[in-house]
């Protein structure tokens, strides 16, 4: 029923052509723009309600008393419901080391956090279907997994800045809420979260709607399709310098696949987008030495990529 409504106001009412690049760019635009609204407003506020049960202290709590293995299962798990971004990295971090939280336990977390979110899910199964979002999930899932191990095996918490390892961090009290206060939680969360990612949305969506209706097919067929070797890991060395998050990406992502990009490529780049950024990489660099933030820069992308190839193989 959306989908004719917006077809009836961009080819009827505005009186523009089926199959001519401005009226597919808008079409496509319109229709994106509504459905992805109506997505986020009701699933954003499903998922804070969920999300009021794991406020930083807890999962502070949580994290602290798992060791290596379960403890990086149990970070990524939590990163999924758990507010996290570039920008509380430091006393995030400050506070998961402070408690005892194993540094490739931190990074498990780190790096699912911002990858794997309600955001991504819900886009993702609006756009694609529930397949290729629980694929998304599972392999940012698994990433942060193993990129959180790896980095723990190598022993690098000599790397992490001094004065962190001097800070005393506490234990802030835990304060349980009622259900009328939950709700109270995740109206104020759902509207503040929507008022700072729309930009983003409406960007990505402009984007995604320029590549839909004005880039020939042939040429995103030829650059990254499945018959070019390079294709993964040059998008996610695109995918790197980009600073923006799932609202923002997926409606480009979805243009991409509509033009003829493999699917494992795609997706490879999003998570280079969402879980790498270079303003990430300055705000990280007042926790972490250079050894270290390259290290993690350098396992994640090399991770990423293999998640790209691996179903570019199979999908």
């Amino acid at each position: 029923m959306l989908k004719s409504g917006v077809d009836h106001l961009v080819f009827n009412l505005l009186g523009l052509v089926p199959g001519s690049r401005a009226g597919e760019a808008l079409d496509f635009f319109v229709y994106d723009t509504l459905k992805i609204f109506l997505l986020l407003a009701t699933i954003i506020y499903v998922i804070a309600v969920v999300r009021s049960w794991f406020p930083p202290e807890r999962t502070k709590r949580i994290l602290s008393h798992n060791r290596e293995y379960v403890g990086n299962v149990m970070a990524a798990l939590l990163g999924i419901v758990t507010p996290f971004c570039s920008c509380s990295a430091v006393p995030l971090f400050i506070g998961f080391v402070e408690s005892g939280v194993p540094l490739g336990v931190t990074f498990s977390f780190l790096i699912s956090s911002p990858m794997v979110n309600e955001v991504a899910l819900i886009m993702l199964w609006g756009m694609f279907g529930w397949r290729i979002a629980m694929i998304y999930v599972g392999t940012g899932l698994l990433v942060a997994i193993i990129s959180g191990i790896v980095i723990g095996r190598l022993r690098m918490e000599r790397y992490v800045q001094d004065y962190v390892w001097e800070m005393q961090v506490g234990d802030a009290e835990i304060q349980e809420q009622s259900w009328s206060e939950r709700y109270a939680y995740a109206k104020v969360y759902t509207v503040g979260l929507l008022k700072k990612i729309w930009p983003y949305v409406l960007v990505g969506i402009g984007i995604g709607a320029f590549i839909h209706g004005y880039v020939p097919q042939d040429f995103l067929a030829r650059w990254a399709g499945r018959d070019n070797p390079f294709a993964v890991p040059v998008a996610v060395a695109l995918g790197v310098p980009l600073y923006s998050n799932a609202a923002g990406v997926i409606p480009i992502v979805q243009a991409l696949t509509a033009k003829g990009m493999a699917m494992g490529t795609v997706l490879a780049f999003m998570m280079a987008v969402t879980a790498l950024s270079l303003p990430e990489a300055v705000i990280l660099s007042n926790v972490l030495k250079r050894p270290l933030l390259v290290t993690f820069f350098c396992i994640v992308a090399t991770a990423i990529t293999g998640v790209g190839y691996l179903f570019n193989a199979i999908l």
